[in-house]
């Protein structure tokens, strides 16, 4: 009898199987959808991937009349994409054994006729299990199932033979004992220590990619005490491991590490915000002073941290978009803690402008970054977050906070005060900046008044022409 938890996979794969085996071709279901199914943790939505012993032109001859759009940049691989009639993504790869050379990031590609030699390639025995079809034979030659139920991590070859076919995977061991609570071989970890260099043929997108995938976990603390407790973390984010070093006082941690990665583990699974946690006080090591009897301080450290954040996003290749975005976040981390004696219109305001569309973001980080074993201390950091985001909707309210900006435009300003685009139109505009930060919408008459008479106390006359 077939589990429940399987027919919505063999529903979904009976139209391929049946032109398969009609070509005289074996299918197999493959990768993390035969491992997510086992657990019952499927999604409907999961990307289906198979793998066949029919040859690259074979599946594309295969599919080609029944798919919807076939694609064959992989072809050279062995993998033909496709779009189902119902709209589904998949993917078909021949049963393959491959290998990267020691000097090259690109893999030697070798074609096989059994499931299980491509089975061996994989990377976890967790993902070396497949589902034949459409006789639904599960193919574990490797005992797969057997470690997840023992919540065991282990390659289906010799850790160093498999790290070797895809260094990549060293990262990925990192993925799956955070997202599966899964505990590595001590022959799996031994092999990343010894073997960590050899991330150095992995290209900067392949290991960016892969840390993405760790930090929207929902926990991924796990994960992240692997690589830098295996050496890993030192071959493409060197500034984690190196906050093991600091002591952080204030938080009560041992050190900044195990304070960074709490606050990862407190934030929601976002992205960018989780980068951002991440992050955060990397600043710290370089900003670290002593003061007297021995207290520690880190003045200024999510402005060094924020130049640290982008020069190392860029060094992994992330966009411009996302490197702006945690950037910004990083520097903007402390913020709320300079309102300390309440919170005002204008600080509400200038907070507000400061975060801009960052806002929930980071409120959600300050929060967050919150550690400290004091419940008191806590408790009051938490009153103070409220009061300010109680204040944010009050001004909402009455303002538009989302676009604060000059009562006047430059085109008024320069109208009103006879000025042609220049150096005192931009300081005319800061000056009615500040007065809406300040004192909140004056309307334009008031804003008109308040600039004349700025100007008057200038002395009415435009900046010289060498002076700018």
């Amino acid at each position: 009898m077939v589990p429940d938890r399987l027919r919505p996979l063999i529903e979904q794969s009976a139209p391929m199987a049946e032109r398969f085996a009609a070509a005289g071709h074996r299918l197999y279901l493959v990768g993390g959808v035969v491992r997510d199914a086992l657990l019952d943790r499927l999604q409907p939505e999961a990307d289906l991937d198979f793998t066949t012993d029919a040859r690259p032109d074979d599946i594309e001859a295969v599919v080609s009349g029944w798919a919807s759009v076939v694609w064959t940049q992989g072809k050279r691989f062995g993998t033909i994409g496709l779009k189902s009639p119902e709209g589904r993504i998949i993917e078909v790869t021949t049963h393959r054994a491959e290998a990267y050379r020691t000097d090259s990031r690109k893999p030697d590609v070798k074609f096989a006729d059994a499931i299980d030699a491509d089975l061996s390639r994989r990377d976890f025995t967790v993902n070396a299990m497949a589902l034949s079809l459409p006789d639904l034979k599960l193919i574990d030659p490797f005992s797969g199932a057997v470690d997840l139920a023992a919540k065991r991590l282990r390659t289906p070859l010799a850790a160093e033979e498999s790290f070797s076919d895809d260094p990549l995977r060293m990262m990925r061991a990192a993925r799956f004992i955070a997202g599966y609570g899964l505990q590595p071989d001590q022959d799996l970890v031994d092999a990343v220590v010894t073997m960590r260099a050899r991330l150095d043929i992995v290209s900067d997108e392949r290991i960016r990619d892969e840390l993405d995938k760790l930090m929207v976990v929902e926990r991924p603390g796990g994960g992240l005490w692997f690589l830098v407790r295996t050496g890993l973390a030192e071959e493409f984010l060197p500034e984690l491991p190196a906050l093991a070093v600091e002591q952080d006082p204030i938080h009560r941690h041992k050190d900044v590490l195990a304070h960074t990665i709490a606050v990862v583990e407190n934030t929601s699974p976002d992205r960018l915000l989780r980068l951002s946690a991440l992050f955060h006080d990397i600043g710290k090591p370089k900003t670290r002073s002593f003061g007297p009897r021995g207290a520690v301080s880190f003045h200024h450290h999510e402005v060094v941290g924020a130049r640290m954040t982008r020069d190392r996003m860029r060094a992994l290749r992330y966009s411009t978009e996302d490197t702006e975005i945690v950037t910004r976040l990083v520097e903007l981390h402390l913020r709320f803690h300079t309102y300390r004696m309440g919170w005002t219109d204008s600080a509400v305001r200038r907070y507000v402008r400061d975060a801009g569309p960052l806002l929930d973001q980071l409120n959600e980080l300050t929060r967050c970054d919150c550690t400290t074993r004091n419940a008191a201390k806590a408790r009051a950091l938490s009153r103070r977050m409220d009061e300010l985001e109680a204040r944010i909707a009050e001004l909402r309210e009455q303002e538009e906070l989302k676009s604060i900006r000059p009562d006047l435009d430059g085109n008024e300003v320069m109208k009103r005060l006879g000025l042609g685009p220049g150096r005192d139109v931009g300081q005319a505009l800061e000056f009615l900046l500040e007065l809406r930060l300040e004192e909140g919408p004056l309307g334009p008459e008031e804003a008109g008044r308040r600039l004349d008479q700025w100007w008057q106390d200038r002395g009415g006359q435009a900046t010289p022409r060498a002076a700018r």
